[in-house]
């Protein structure tokens, strides 16, 4: 049974793994925001009555 054959596919495995653990993290946190997060309005607004026009 081929699948069983550890040869090729370990190398796969270890050459992915080291991509995944040592490339990504660099590529991901390099990645730069379009908009810069604010912070929200602490107090809150009170909310407007509505102007019912049948009443």
């Amino acid at each position: 049974m081929p699948q069983l054959n550890p040869n090729p596919w370990f190398l796969i495995f270890l050459f992915s793994w080291l991509f995944f653990l040592i490339m990504m993290p660099q590529k991901v946190t390099s990645y730069l925001f379009n908009n810069n997060p604010t912070l929200k309005n602490i107090k809150k607004l009170k909310p407007e009555p509505w102007n019912w026009p049948w009443t």
